[in-house]
């Protein structure tokens, strides 16, 4: 048989007399709020028997407050909370504060145990005789608890045995407030029941009261502004001062004059109060919550989309979005104030919310994946009118509000390009690349077996055309050059690559289709997936997952696990540096974005188009940064051309990716870029450049004999193209060699000789009858023996112009 110890006793006899003076005085009018009837046979044993049954004490949990998003330097992105709340500790609360809460909740509080039935009937008296409630009935302590048990509540069935008006419930909050002052003291009790208090119109704790009211600290408060926030914990709502303020004044003066009787404070000093006005309305400091109210609520969205992927923070979504709006976390991201200015600055120069089409940036760190700045032209809403959205234009649709990209078009050579070179193919690799062509009759290699196209008969966008090479086809985004590189690299290593650099469909997750349009773009991906992808050349082949969290700490200051910079070499150095030279080379004359190039550091980049113009990117970096812009109808499906539409006001005339998203991409990279150290590339080796070639010696002007002689000297084949092209060189001699001496050659690959007519030669010319020379012995006749690409004996006889 358990054994009661005296201390129950006590406690039991306690509440059976405070219950009793509560229904036998009508404490209702008290708060009590404990009907007469449920006490009708509750004995002292009975009442006994149910406290034994009550948990020993109370166990709490720490309470909501705010968290806050911060940039990389510290500045406000955006609060976060289910209750605005800075819990502080008593030492930085304001005596007076402390004395105005004691004085109308609870001036015994000192004084008295958990339990004051004396109390509580004075203030039942002094209610009656004023015909409202003007006195709290509980005690301070039992208030603590009630707002615990509450605050503890996760069902609508636990907050209402929280807030029933039972006498069990009353019960239950006088034993825990016997557990609560056993276990703190009096300070420690009022310092907890302060910061979980709520002081009305969103404000909880007296610091966020204090800086919400008065946009002061509790610390700072003074003798009128302690007082309205000591009147408030009764009803808080009834007495907000931005509700009524008539109401909340008298409410604070009845806090002034029971200050006044209790001699906390002297007449005059309650005169003077009174008549100061109860608040200044210019002084309410609102709170901001949520990502709505932040100014980068795009980029504050995905970031809160990346902390509900953190298993650190709970065991499925709603819990850790609970976690994240109540644990008082910082979370500390990658936005740099500077570079997301610039990226905002140059969407606003170049576009306008009223637009039909829509433009987006997204900014990115090579070498760590850091999301520095991310815009777009159509501000944040619920998009109930042309000029906002919900859609975030810059991440992918995996991601809540985003939209899910845009058709990734000739930015995705760049892919091909890096493709090629991983397989030994040189930067100087020509391939005949006509304005239109029939592909029908040629298989592309996939990951999986061949894919071809019967009717494929692509064609160019841009009027060069000829025997391009790799920077030459780059410069003019020649489309027959790549669709034809592209089936010499196989489709399969164009995916591949790009898969581990980040890139698949924006839209579902998918991988890229590996069709033979691929090289031109034919999958959306996101600015956000572009532009890092791209960051991968600038850091020489280093991919990194895009980061927007880079630490997030606990309310103490403890660090908190978070993903933080991932990379991985999926490109090899020397690869990296020839697709920089490549790219880099477009924003050289004549490249598509030579316009774009500014400063002094290297720059590289890509023009976007998909078929017809319906979508123009451009992507481009520097060592340092890179950043991927779009201009497109955000109207699937899209328009014929983007006519119709409008940018920057105005009618869109010819869409380009140099001259309609280019100007955006420029714009934001020379405001992020200025004031930084000058960089460059790293140039790429000779090999990479030129493949595994021989010297060419320099045989321009020599006669066809001596060339030949010449050329098989050093181990060369020769033959002579048939006619002859205009030149400065002489009529008759050699005008020039295919492949050019500057590009070098394959020990024993074959050099085309190109005989001059002379037409541009300050020479005389042979002549007339003089016969032209024949082919010199141990030469190889010409006809229709094309050149072999002077970079791998695997295409013996294949011809330099494409099959």
């Amino acid at each position: 048989m358990r054994v009661r110890e005296k201390g129950d006793r006590g406690v039991v006899q306690s509440v059976v007399l405070f219950l009793g003076v509560s229904v036998l005085s009508g404490a209702l009018a008290a708060g009590l709020a404990i009907p007469f009837a449920g006490l009708a046979g509750y004995t002292t044993e009975k009442t006994h028997e149910t406290l034994q049954d009550l948990p020993q004490e109370l166990k709490t949990v720490p309470p909501a407050r705010t968290s806050k998003i911060v940039a990389a330097d510290g500045s406000l992105v955006a609060y976060l909370y289910e209750q605005n709340r800075q819990p502080i500790p008593l030492a930085k609360v304001n005596p007076i504060m402390r004395k105005a809460i004691v004085a109308i909740e609870d001036d015994r509080f000192y004084e008295h145990g958990a339990l004051d039935a004396k109390g509580t009937l004075r203030a039942m008296l002094r209610n009656q005789s004023e015909g409202s409630v003007q006195q709290g009935g509980s005690s301070i302590t039992q208030q603590y608890v009630k707002l615990s048990l509450i605050a503890k509540a996760k069902t609508p069935e636990e907050y209402q045995q929280a807030t029933a008006s039972t006498y069990q419930r009353k019960i239950a909050e006088l034993r825990y407030a016997v557990a609560i002052e056993k276990e703190f003291s009096k300070d420690e009790i009022l310092e907890k029941y302060l910061n979980l208090a709520n002081f009305g119109d969103g404000a909880y704790g007296v610091e966020a009261a204090a800086r919400h009211y008065f946009s002061t600290t509790a610390a700072k408060l003074t003798l009128p502004q302690a007082a309205l926030l000591a009147g408030l914990v009764k009803n808080p709502t009834g007495y907000d001062p931005t509700n009524n303020a008539k109401r909340a004044k008298d409410r604070r003066d009845v806090v002034l004059r029971r200050m006044q009787e209790l001699n906390v404070i002297t007449a005059k000093q309650a005169n003077d109060a009174i008549r100061t006005p109860v608040y200044d309305p210019k002084k309410v400091q609102e709170v901001p919550n949520g990502c709505a109210s932040s100014k980068y609520p795009f980029y504050c969205e995905y970031v809160v989309s990346k902390l509900l992927e953190n298993p650190a923070f709970g065991p499925d979504e709603k819990a850790r979005s609970h976690y994240i709006k109540t644990a008082g976390i910082t979370v500390k991201t990658s936005l740099e104030p500077k570079i997301q200015r610039a990226a905002e600055a140059a969407i606003k120069a170049k576009s306008k919310p009223t637009d039909t089409a829509v433009a987006a940036i997204t900014m990115v760190q090579p070498g760590s994946g850091l999301i520095k700045g991310m815009a777009q032209s159509k501000p944040y809403g619920n998009g109930k009118n042309s000029t906002s959205t919900s859609y975030n234009y810059n991440v992918e649709k995996t991601y809540p509000g985003g939209y899910g990209g845009f058709q990734i078009g000739s930015t995705m050579k760049a892919f091909t390009i890096a493709a090629a070179i991983q397989q030994g193919i040189p930067l100087n690799y020509r391939i005949n690349s006509p304005a239109q062509m029939f592909m029908g009759d040629l298989k592309f290699k996939t990951c999986t077996g061949t894919t071809r196209d019967p009717e494929y008969r692509p064609k160019n966008s841009t009027k060069a055309a000829g025997n391009l090479t790799m920077i030459q086809a780059a410069q003019a985004s020649t489309n027959t050059y790549f669709l034809q590189l592209s089936q010499r690299t196989g489709l399969c290593s164009i995916a591949t690559l790009a898969a581990k650099m980040g890139l698949k469909d924006a839209q579902n997750g998918q991988p890229l289709q590996q069709v033979i349009s691929m090289t031109l773009g034919i999958d959306n991906v996101s600015p956000l997936m572009l532009s890092n992808a791209y960051a991968t050349f600038a850091a020489r082949g280093k991919y990194c997952k895009p980061l927007a969290v880079t630490a997030i700490t606990s309310a103490a200051g403890k660090p908190i696990k978070t993903p933080g910079v991932d990379c991985e070499q999926v490109l090899a150095q020397p690869v990296a540096d020839g697709v920089n030279r490549v790219l880099h080379e477009v924003m050289e004359p004549p490249g598509t974005g030579s316009k774009l190039k500014f400063g002094t550091s290297d720059l590289a980049g890509k023009t976007g188009t998909i078929q017809d113009n319906k979508a123009v990117w451009y992507s481009g970096y520097s060592s340092t940064l890179a950043a991927a812009a779009v201009v497109a109808d955000a109207s699937v499906p899209y328009t014929d051309l983007m006519r119709g539409h409008t940018l920057n006001g105005k009618d869109i005339a010819d869409a380009s990716g140099s001259g309609t998203a280019g100007p955006i991409w420029e714009a934001a990279m020379k405001a992020a870029l200025r004031g930084t150290p000058e960089t460059h590339f790293v140039p790429p080796s000779d090999k990479t450049v030129r493949g595994d070639v021989k010297n060419l010696p320099f045989v321009n002007g020599m006669s066809v004999q001596d060339a030949t002689n010449r050329l098989q000297g050093e181990g060369f084949q020769v033959t002579v193209a048939p006619g002859t092209v205009d030149s400065e060189e002489a009529a008759g001699t050699v005008a020039y060699t295919t492949p050019r001496q500057r590009d070098g050659a394959p020990e024993g690959s074959l050099v085309t000789l190109h005989i001059s007519n002379g037409s541009k030669s300050q020479n005389p010319p042979p002549p007339p009858n003089t016969p032209q020379p024949p082919n010199p012995p141990n030469t190889v006749k010409p006809p229709n023996i094309p050149q072999c690409p002077p970079w791998h004996p695997k295409y013996p006889n294949c011809g330099g112009g494409g099959r």
